[in-house]
């Protein structure tokens, strides 16, 4: 992975997307889909630790304030607060040490050439996270071969990972995606969570009702019961189609917060974003479901390596 060189740019362009927000308020979301919304959060969460996870603190901590919290997380010099006192584990791993956390949660981030993302990524997650109080870690996924990328293949090797190390939820996170608000929990729902439904450089409109990509939050035991993602989408858009229909197959729907908590900023370069869905029907995804996916799952680990802040794993894909 190639170091950082240009952090002070991709701060200025943090900085900036996020003043957009307060300097145009008629820009705010459109409420364009059903959604769970502010005062119901805390009760759609679904408490679970992770299994290898303990702590000594005799009081849990409490989210109320998190969750009424309306503040937007503005991103600027945010090294220092890393830098000193973030008592953030080798691997990136962080649990507050004054209370309990409810909630594990292993975020996941598929990951190829896009250094300068990666770091600005980092410094606002590890801020914004250790705000909610949960216990959490970050895995990087870096393809490393010259194949085209295959964003659901390392989300699945992601997964594999942190199911390993006993995480009960996953949220599968692109890198170029930074959330704004604190209310917005990074913990999961009894069923799969859109989380990134409202960004602004879609002027927070939710591009189609089946859309499930950018930021999602799964549980790991549905993670394997609709057997993860495809392997297939070699530098091809569809991943996220595929897996909306895999959730459906299931059963298990999906969910959103109400779209004034679920707001992003895209790191996104080029200035544009066209998103379409797939017109394929579902029951084609439906019958390659059990073909292809965890259970089909083949790959050659490179290396793994726990930096400051986050897991490294390295794979050929």
């Amino acid at each position: 992975m190639r170091h950082v060189s240009k952090k002070k740019a991709v701060c200025f362009g943090l900085v900036a997307g996020s003043l957009i927000l307060f300097l145009r308020p008629n820009n705010m979301p459109r409420q364009n889909y059903e959604y769970i919304k502010k005062e119901s959060i805390l009760e759609s969460l679904k408490v679970a630790q992770g299994f290898n996870f303990s702590s000594t603190a005799l009081a849990n901590c409490d989210y109320y304030d998190v969750v009424n919290d309306d503040t937007s997380l503005m991103v600027g010099d945010l090294d220092g607060d890393l830098e000193e006192g973030h008592k953030i584990k080798e691997g990136g791993e962080y649990a507050p040490l004054e209370c309990k956390p409810k909630y594990s949660t292993a975020i996941i981030v598929p990951y190829r050439d896009r250094a300068e993302h990666l770091r600005g990524f980092l410094v606002h997650m590890h801020t914004f996270l250790r705000r909610q109080h949960i216990h959490y870690r970050i895995y990087v996924v870096e393809q490393v071969d010259t194949h085209p990328f295959n964003r659901a293949k390392l989300l699945n090797v992601g997964a594999k990972a942190a199911m390993n190390a006993g995480y009960p939820c996953l949220i599968l996170h692109d890198v170029d995606l930074l959330p704004l608000k604190l209310a917005n929990i990074y913990a999961c729902t009894s069923l799969p969570r859109h989380m990134s439904s409202n960004t602004y450089k879609l002027r927070f409109m939710l591009p189609y009702h089946n859309q499930l990509g950018g930021v999602i939050a799964i549980l790991s035991e549905d993670y394997k019961a609709i057997n993860g993602m495809s392997n297939k989408y070699y530098g091809t858009s569809g991943d996220n189609d595929d897996l909306f229909f895999r959730v459906e197959a299931n059963n298990l729907k999906m969910c959103r917060f109400d779209p004034t908590v679920s707001m992003y900023h895209i790191l996104s370069s080029d200035g544009s974003v066209e998103i379409k869905p797939l017109k394929e029907e579902p029951g084609i995804f439906k019958d390659l479901m059990w073909k292809d996916g965890l259970n089909t799952l083949e790959y050659t680990e490179v290396a793994t390596v726990l930096h400051p802040l986050f897991t490294h794993i390295m794979i050929d894909t």
